[in-house]
Order: C-alpha cells, then structure tokens, then sequence
C-alpha cells in the first residue's frame, strides 16, 4: 500500500485513539460519580435548587466527549503531531484536569479544592479552544458547549462548596 491509501486508515485509527482518550477519562470519573460509587455523600450535601437531575449528566458528558475528541480530531489532521504540539499537549492538560476534576470532587470529597481545579480545568479549555479555533474554526466551535457546561459546573462547584 502506497501511504495515499493508508492516510484514511491513519485518520480513522487517530480519531478512534481520540474517542477512547476521551471515553477513558470519562470513565474514570464514572466510577467516582453518583450513579457507579456511593453517592451517600453527595446524596447528603446541600445543593441549589438549580442543580441538574442526575440522569442529565451521561447525556450531556458523552456528547461533550465526543466532540472534544472530533476537534482534537480536526487539529491534528490540519498539522499532524510534530506541528500541532502545542494544541494538541495543551488538549492533554484540560483532559487531564477534566479527569481530576471528579476524582477531587466525589472520591476526595474536597469541593474546595476542586473548585480551585475547575478554575484551572476552565481556563486551559479557554485556552485549548483558542488554539483550535485559531487552526481550525470548527474545531474551536466544537469545544464551545464544553466551555459553557465547565462554565456553569464551576458555579455550581462553587455554591455547593459555600453551602456545605
């Protein structure tokens, strides 16, 4: 095979790894969140009156892992590993911080200092989205939902943290 016939191979293989990045970060959260683990602690706390109903959560995290993946997608195909490293490292860093986030909040049971962690979580999507959108439009589009669930998130981090 020639490597023109392997570039869509390549692709699909790429964005597969991507997917389960992504999935593998989300289930690690899983298995910590209401739902999976003991949510007798989160069962306990004070929230609003605004915070979303459980099952909300699975459909909107899956939605919004996919389309991370499918932007971090975007970039590397426009500039490959070699020159997409900054975007592509940066992409890495939220996508850690996003795994964190959860393992702080529901298995360290520290909405303090998770907060402290979306604050950070929240800023390096702000950036990644920059870098994407500055290489790729719709890539920078696809990582807005994330920004304004994460946005809210860390207000409703924030409230629960000043109402426990």
């Amino acid at each position: 095979m020639n490597k023109k016939s392997t570039a869509p191979f390549k692709s699909a293989v790429i964005l597969l790894l991507l997917l389960f990045l992504c999935f593998g970060v989300a289930w690690t959260g899983a298995q910590v969140s209401p739902g999976i683990a003991s949510s007798e602690w989160y069962d306990q706390l004070n929230k609003p009156d605004w915070n979303p109903p459980g099952w909300l959560f699975g459909p909107v995290w899956t939605a919004l892992y996919t389309m991370m993946a499918f932007a971090a997608w975007r970039v590397w195909r426009r500039l490959g590993f070699g020159d997409g490293k900054k975007e592509l490292s940066l992409f890495g860093i939220q996508l850690f911080l996003n795994g964190l986030w959860s393992q702080l909040f529901f298995n360290a049971q520290n909405p303090g200092l998770a907060f402290i962690e979306i604050i950070m979580l929240l800023s390096a999507i702000i950036a990644t989205t920059w870098l994407f959108y500055k290489q790729d439009r719709i890539a920078g589009w696809l990582m807005v939902p994330y920004i304004l669930w994460v946005a809210f998130a860390t207000v409703l981090n924030g409230t629960i943290w000043m109402m426990n």
